[in-house]
C-alpha cells in the first residue's frame, strides 16, 4: 500500500524503540539500569506539590472546555513573568504561544519559517532536528561536533555554511550531551548570524535561530545559562525559543510549553497549531499560570532539584573517571547541565569472553546492556555517525543507592574484555 513521500521516508524515533526493547527485557525479569529515556521517574522526582494542587482543583472547578488558540492569557502573562525573573527576557502576552510541550512548538517553528529545499543547519549529535527537516523538506547541513567542544557547535564550524540557509537550530543546555554554551562562543554565533543577515537584500529570506532552552534552568556549578538575545539583542527579530514545565519541573507527562519570538512568527505558529490541535489542557494552563509566579515555591522546588540531579550526575561521572583511571576504554565529560552524562565506550576491537569480537558501536551497546545491565543511548541516535563510541546517560529514573551497584557491574563487563 503507497502511502505519501513523508509517510514512507519518515524514521520513527530511536530512542523510542531502543527503550520499547529495554521494557521488554524488564518485563521478562531483568534488572536492568535503564538510563536511557529523558523523562522522570515520578516516584523519584514528582512534579511541585503545589502545582499539583493547582491542577487537581482546576479539574475539581470543571475547567475543561477549549483553551485560546495561543493559550490563556493568565498562563502566558505568567510565562512573561517567569522568563523576565529567570532569564531577564522581555517578552510581551502576544509574542508567547502556548502548546502541549516542547515538540509541537519546535515543529510549527520548522513550518513557519522554512519552505521545502531550503537550508536547515543544525548540529550533530542534538535531537531531533533530522527528523524535523525531514518533515519539511529542508535541505539538510548537519555539523558533527567533537568532544574537544563538548559537543557544542562554534562558530567556525557554522559560518561556512550560512550562505542560504533560512534556519539555525540551536540547543543549550543540550541534549543529548548535557554540556552548554559558554559565553563567548554563543557571541561569535551571534555575530555570524548578524553579518549574515546585514548581507541580505530587503526581499530576502533573513536567516533565523531556532533556540531550544528547556533545560534552561538545569545548570550546575559554574555553568550559567545564556541566551542569543541576551547576547546580543538585534537577534530577538530572529529568534524564536522553545521552553516549558516538561524538564524544568519534571513535568513530562503534564505538557505545558511555550515559544517566545516576533509577534508575526507566533502568530503564524499559532495558526498552524491551531489546525493541529496541540493545545495544552485547559486544566493544566490554568494550574501553570497559578504555579509559575509563585517564585519562593519555585526556588525552593528547584533547589532541591537541581542538587539531586547533580549528586547523581556527579557520582557516575567519579565513577567513571576511576574505572578510566584504572585501564579501562571509557571516558566522561563532566557534567555542566540539563540530566545527562556524556559517556565513551571506546570498545570496538575488543573480544568478549566468549571469543566474539566488538566490530560495531551496536555490538558494543548491546555489550553493555546484555552484560552489565546498563542500557544508555548511543549518539548515532541523534544524527552522530555510526563509529561514535559516545552516548547519553539520563540520570531521571536514577536511584542513587543503586549507582554503585551499577558501577561494579559494569567493572566486572569490561575486565571480561580482551
Amino acid at each position: 500500500m503507497k502511502l505519501s513521500q513523508l509517510a514512507e521516508t519518515l524514521i520513527g524515533s530511536e530512542i523510542i524503540k531502543i527503550a520499547s526493547d529495554i521494557n521488554e527485557k524488564i518485563k521478562q525479569g531483568e534488572k536492568i539500569y535503564n538510563f536511557t529515556i529523558g523523562d522522570f521517574d515520578p516516584n523519584i522526582f514528582p512534579i511541585p506539590k503545589e502545582f499539583e494542587n493547582e491542577i487537581i482543583e482546576a479539574y475539581k472547578n470543571h475547567l475543561t472546555n477549549y483553551p485560546a488558540a495561543d493559550g490563556i492569557l493568565e498562563l502566558r502573562e505568567a510565562v512573561s513573568s517567569f522568563v523576565k525573573k529567570q532569564q531577564d527576557l522581555d517578552y510581551s502576552s502576544n509574542e508567547i504561544l502556548i502548546s502541549a510541550g516542547g515538540r509541537p512548538l519546535i515543529y510549527a517553528t520548522y513550518r513557519a519559517i522554512v519552505d521545502a529545499g531550503e537550508k536547515v543547519i543544525y548540529t550533530v549529535p542534538s535531537w531531533n532536528n533530522n527528523h524535523y527537516t525531514h518533515f519539511v523538506g529542508g535541505e539538510h547541513v548537519a555539523i558533527e561536533t567533537t568532544a574537544e567542544e563538548n559537543f557544542m557547535p562554534t562558530a567556525s564550524k557554522i559560518k561556512p555554511y550560512l550562505k542560504g540557509a533560512t534556519l539555525l537550530a540551536l540547543c543549550s543546555p543540550l541534549n543529548p550531551t548535557g554540556t552548554a554554551f559558554g559565553k563567548q562562543q554563543l557571541e561569535e554565533i551571534c555575530d555570524i548570524v548578524i553579518e549574515e543577515n546585514k548581507l541580505r537584500g530587503v526581499d530576502e529570506k533573513k536567516l533565523f535561530i531556532l533556540f531550544d532552552q528547556i533545560y534552561s534552568v538545569l545548570t550546575f556549578g559554574e555553568t550559567k545559562h545564556i541566551n542569543p538575545v541576551s547576547l546580543r539583542p538585534e537577534l530577538k527579530n530572529y529568534t524564536v525559543f522553545v521552553d516549558g514545565m516538561s524538564k524544568a519541573f519534571c513535568a513530562t507527562g503534564v505538557r505545558v510549553g511555550w515559544a517566545m519570538g516576533p509577534a508575526n512568527i507566533i502568530g503564524k505558529m499559532k495558526f498552524i497549531l491551531s489546525h493541529v490541535g496541540a493545545w495544552s489542557p485547559m486544566p493544566e494552563q490554568k494550574a501553570a499560570a497559578k504555579y509559575l509566579v509563585k517564585t519562593d515555591a519555585i526556588e525552593k522546588y528547584l533547589t532541591n532539584f537541581k542538587s539531586e540531579i547533580e549528586v547523581r550526575l556527579h557520582k557516575i561521572f567519579d565513577g567513571f573517571t576511576t574505572l578510566k583511571n584504572k585501564g579501562y576504554a571509557i571516558d566522561a565529560i563532566n557534567p555542566q547541565a540539563a540530566i545527562y552524562l556524556t559517556i565513551k565506550f571506546d570498545l570496538t576491537g575488543k573480544k568478549t569472553a566468549d571469543g566474539k569480537i566488538l566490530e560495531t558501536q551496536t555490538d558494543v551497546n548491546s555489550y553493555i546492556l546484555n552484560e552489565a545491565k546498563i542500557a544508555v543511548v548511543p549518539f548515532y541516535c541523534f544524527g552522530a555517525s555510526k563509529d561514535s563510541p559516545w552516548y547519553r546517560l539520563s540520570v531521571g529514573t536514577c536511584k542513587k543507592e543503586e549507582i554503585d551497584e551499577m558501577l561494579s557491574k559494569l567493572e566486572l563487563a569490561l575486565s571480561k574484555l580482551a
